[in-house]
């Protein structure tokens, strides 16, 4: 009994072995890689970098009160097209009290001297009729009675500048808010009701609008600090919009930012760029957009595909493999080149290949069975 076990035993360690001799050569065989080859050939390649950034209005003007008080009445919209002149909203003023009380005041002053002047004036005029002064001593009395009369008028018009904003109620009074160039109302951030304050040398004045002539767009964007060296005002732009899918704008580079700045580790420079504008495509204030920019383009030059090039370990110095015979013997020699410029799928050969060699594609992929589907992996 024990030499059956024995003999059974024997028998499924043969066949073990054969079963694991039989896998291991199944799955070590791989059918033979063929690689394929092309040859250099004559192309272009331009060299490109993105800038991202936004279109604005090339001027923006910010229209501000004269005088404060609280918004009365907003007379246009946000997106109306104004001229030069047109009213965009009218401030009720809110006097100060002491400005008030010391404007009335001196109205008063001024009558009194008015009329003391005045009284002055009737006495030596009915004496210099006689003859009883002379001409000199009248005219200063005269002199004296006009400077009192134009003080009564500028006292009584400060005093209604205080009271109501204007001295006589004109149509440019600063209580009426105008447009003060021609162009589009891009934002009106205050309302009706909302306490304004005027614009003087100590402050800046409450913004009442903003407008712009969404004719004149500009570029406005950042590069890095290692590509700004390649640009040159003057250099054409490609302008996509991110919300205008499809339209491609021309620009014109027109200021590169002599000062950096560094943002999350890198320096960034600022570009901006001349936007020419299309008829049919309305660009608003603030889109966002991208800036294609050539760096350097080279024209009819001797080109491969760059995922052919591999490179040295120790050196690091990029190198091809050339066919060496017939395409059936799969014979290859290394070849070091030089290479020039790229676009990520084409790449400058400087030195090194002819149009005639014949380069292999060492990254040819190979087809695995997985069941009866044949995939490929790299």
């Amino acid at each position: 009994m024990n030499k059956i076990v024995k003999y059974i035993l024997i028998g499924v360690l043969v066949l073990g072995a054969l079963w694991a001799a039989v896998f291991f050569v199944k799955s070590n065989s791989k059918s033979a890689i063929t690689y394929e080859t092309s040859q250099p050939f004559i192309s272009s390649i331009e060299k490109k970098t993105v800038a991202t950034g936004k279109v604005i209005p090339e001027d923006e003007i910010e229209i501000k009160p004269q005088i404060s008080g609280i918004i009365e009445k907003i007379h246009l919209e946000e997106g109306a097209k104004v001229k030069a002149g047109d009213l965009i909203a009218t401030i009720k003023v809110v006097p100060n009290e002491q400005s008030l009380n010391q404007a009335a005041g001196r109205v008063r002053n001024a009558e009194l001297a008015l009329n003391n002047a005045k009284i002055e004036y009737d006495r030596n005029k009915v004496l210099f009729d006689k003859g009883v002064i002379s001409s000199q001593d009248f005219n200063n009395l005269k002199l004296t009675y006009d400077q009192a009369s134009q003080e009564l008028k500028n006292a009584q018009a400060d005093y209604q500048i205080i009271r109501k904003g204007s001295a006589g109620g004109s149509a440019s009074a600063n209580t009426n808010i105008r447009a003060t160039v021609a162009g589009t109302i891009l934002e009106i951030p205050v309302k009706e009701g909302d306490q304004v304050i005027q614009s003087n040398n100590f402050n800046d004045g409450t913004t009442i609008a903003s407008i712009a002539d969404l004719g004149k767009m500009i570029f406005e964007g950042k590069v890095d600090e290692g590509e700004v060296g390649k640009l040159k005002v003057g250099t054409p732009l490609k302008i996509s919009l991110g919300a205008v899918e499809g339209v491609e704008l021309d620009a014109k580079l027109k200021f590169i930012a002599p000062k950096g700045v560094e943002e999350t580790g890198a320096v960034q420079f600022k570009i901006e760029g001349d936007v020419e504008g299309k008829d049919d495509v309305f660009i608003r204030a603030g889109y966002s957009a991208n800036a294609s920019i050539v760096l350097e383009k080279k024209d009819s030059i001797l080109v491969i595909p760059e995922a052919v090039l591999q490179f040295d370990k120790k050196t690091d110095k990029p190198y091809v493999e050339i066919a060496v015979g017939s395409t059936e013997e799969q014979k290859f020699e290394r070849r070091d080149i030089e290479t020039g410029i790229s676009d990520g799928v084409n790449v400058e050969i400087i030195s090194g290949l002819t149009k005639e060699d014949k380069v292999k594609h060492w990254n040819k992929t190979e087809p695995i069975k997985k069941g009866d589907e044949e995939t490929e992996t790299e």
